[in-house]
């Protein structure tokens, strides 16, 4: 399945970048103690970093603030999955555990600064999935349980339709403990060097495979 970069996003933002991993034959369950504790103990170091700064300090929350409003999303009103975790974070509401993947994600997403999606693979449709920015009339249910309007949103969508965006992903296609392949993308900040954006999706391909067993390959997808 080839990942591609529509113009709508490109030519806005010349410097927009995902990295993209492919799972095969995992398996998705309770999460281990390790990575429990490692949450944990994260949240609460993050929790009294924030003592003294906002969350909009925060870099990757910065910049992806930035990509919001550079397509004519109000990022107040709608804001990035990395920012409400760290808002949440902030209040001292911490994540409880899901399941080891979605677990997994949230604790990247707060360890690189960026929203990150993971996909159930199996519940895609066609061969291609294209980033863009959502049109007039364009809405998905969420899985914050409302019907989210995609309009001048950035979403990643199948042949079916959007279904997927750093600010909540819809309800068609959650990662659960049924789930044996996986798409996760990682909206990387934009200024990040592709180096660094090659090394970074990496790393977490090899984490969550060392948890969750199967395969993995991943590219880095640049506008």
């Amino acid at each position: 399945m080839e990942t591609t970069i529509d113009t709508s996003i490109s030519s806005i933002i010349p410097s927009f970048k995902i990295g993209v991993i492919h799972y095969h034959h995992i398996e998705v369950g309770d999460s281990p103690q390790m990575l429990k504790g490692r949450l944990q103990l994260f949240q609460e170091s993050i929790f009294f970093d924030l003592q003294d700064k906002n969350v909009t300090d925060i870099s990757g929350v910065s910049e992806w603030r930035d990509v919001f409003k550079s397509t004519g999303k109000d990022p107040n009103r709608y804001r990035h999955s990395a920012e409400a975790l760290f808002r949440r974070v902030k209040k001292q509401n911490y994540l409880s555990t899901i399941n080891s993947a979605i677990d997994l994600n949230n604790f990247f997403s707060l360890q690189y600064e960026v929203p990150i999606g993971i996909y159930d693979l199996n519940e895609l449709k066609g061969n291609n999935i294209e980033l863009r920015v959502g049109q007039a009339g364009e809405t998905y249910k969420g899985l914050n349980g409302r019907k989210n309007s995609l309009e001048n949103l950035i979403v990643a969508a199948d042949e079916e339709g959007p279904f997927g965006s750093p600010f909540v992903d819809s309800n068609r296609a959650p990662v659960g403990k049924g789930t044996t392949n996986a798409l996760q993308i990682i909206f990387l900040k934009p200024t990040l060097p592709a180096e660094e954006g090659n090394k970074l999706t990496k790393s977490l391909m090899d984490m969550f495979i060392s948890i969750h067993g199967g395969e993995g390959s991943f590219r880095v997808v640049n506008a």
